[in-house]
């Protein structure tokens, strides 16, 4: 089901960070596709991450792909959570309508099962999450793969990337504020 590339420093402090952050709170970082990129920063501090697929099967229905989405999310607070806030990267324009399509079904699940939750969520723009893991808000997906493997981990591909670097913009800037 789940690729999972598991990748911590333990004993990196991140100064500043916020007293929810610091109290252990669940925090999870997406970049939502077909295959979805995710970073998790755990109750213990230690950060997993991984990617996950939702490609259809051969006799899936058109929703399929959702609930399963559905379902690994109330795992994934099963198992790691509960959940205390969630950030996804905000895409303004796909190449594809497919690709469109996937992701705006992806962002529909994703808001209605956090606000079901009174979990907050917020998008981060493409361009800030690459300017901030690699200083040119336009970097390609070797950059970002490579911001990465900067920071300790070892990305499967630039989806993992994408969302570790999500992750590190919300805790390194306290969610947007600084």
């Amino acid at each position: 089901m789940a690729d999972l590339s598991f990748a911590t420093q333990p004993h990196v402090v991140i100064p500043d960070l916020p007293t929810a952050v610091r109290s252990g709170l669940t925090l999870l970082a997406l970049d939502l596709g077909t295959t979805t990129g995710w970073a998790l920063h755990g109750l213990d501090g230690l950060i997993t991450s991984g990617t996950v697929s939702f490609r259809p099967g051969r006799f899936d229905g058109g929703g399929m792909r959702y609930l399963r989405f559905t379902n690994w999310l109330g795992e994934l607070d099963r198992l790691s959570g509960p959940i205390a806030s969630i950030w996804f990267e905000e895409v303004r324009r796909h190449a594809a309508t497919d690709a469109a399509h996937v992701y705006g079904g992806l962002m529909a699940t994703l808001t209605a099962w956090a606000e079901l939750r009174g979990v907050p969520y917020e998008g981060v723009p493409v361009g800030t999450i690459k300017r901030h893991a690699t200083g040119k808000g336009n970097a390609d997906k070797a950059a970002m793969i490579a911001a990465a493997r900067a920071r300790g981990f070892s990305p499967a591909d630039d989806n993992e990337a994408d969302a570790i670097a999500i992750l590190f913009w919300a805790l390194e800037t306290k969610g947007g504020l600084q």
